[in-house]
């Protein structure tokens, strides 16, 4: 019964026999050595694995490099991105509205203006639009898979706005969308202002009342493609974005 016992520990301990019970072993067969190869290898082979499994990398290069912000608070015609599909150029015109006019315009519009909070959808997901909407324009408009009503009654303050922006942009526009921001909490997510109804070449015009926050626009990131042949070294081009 003891031999029988120190067989079985020391077989499913991978141990080998203790120094104060040595006993003579047998001469090793060709079966055994062959046997010791093949333990050995696959010891070898679970270490490489184990090793495989917890070592953690850092990677060695970043996918997307952001550019440097550049910050444009001067007068003037800026091109900010250049692609194969065009230019895109912004013109500001700071103090476009007088300032005592431009508060009397932004109470107005906040108490006459019929804003709405609307139901966004991402990821089939629902959500609160974390700002207030309202359309002017005699189409529907769709964008994030939210679609407004036509609203041809414009406010008598919207059309004389409209009037000022058409006389000094050389442009016609055809409808307005508002956006109230409550509180610095409020936002609207980056978008490119590309609806195939604003046509191919669209111009945006846009007026700030009210506190004072940053206009950010930044170039379109190319997408993240995914080729089988690592061979292919060049990327797509992005598109400009504005909002």
């Amino acid at each position: 019964m003891e031999d029988k016992r120190r067989r079985a520990r020391v077989q499913g301990a991978w141990a080998g026999p203790a120094k104060s019970q040595v006993t003579a072993q047998p001469a090793p067969t060709a079966e055994n050595h062959l046997q010791q190869r093949l333990g050995k290898t696959w010891m070898n082979k679970e270490q490489h694995l184990s090793d495989r499994q917890f070592v953690f990398k850092e990677p060695q290069e970043v996918v997307r490099r952001a550019p440097e912000p550049r910050v444009i608070d001067k007068e003037g015609v800026y091109e900010i991105s250049m692609s194969p599909t065009g230019v895109s150029r912004v013109c500001l015109c700071p103090g476009f509205i007088d300032l005592k006019e431009a508060d009397l315009v932004f109470e107005q519009l906040c108490r006459d203006v019929p804003w709405k909070q609307r139901t966004g959808i991402r990821d089939d997901v629902t959500y609160q639009q974390p700002r207030l909407t309202a359309w002017y324009g005699e189409l529907p408009y769709t964008y994030s898979r939210i679609t407004m009503e036509p609203n041809p009654h414009w406010h008598p303050v919207l059309l004389m706005l409209k009037n000022q922006v058409e006389e000094n942009s050389g442009h016609t526009f055809n409808s307005l969308l508002c956006n109230l921001y409550r509180s610095e909490k409020d936002s609207v997510d980056w978008h490119s202002d590309d609806e195939p109804s604003l046509g191919r070449c669209p111009v945006i015009a846009s007026l700030s009342f009210g506190a004072m926050r940053v206009f950010e626009m930044r170039r379109k990131p190319p997408p993240m493609s995914k080729f089988r042949n690592r061979e292919v070294k060049s990327p797509a081009q992005g598109h400009p974005a504005a909002r």
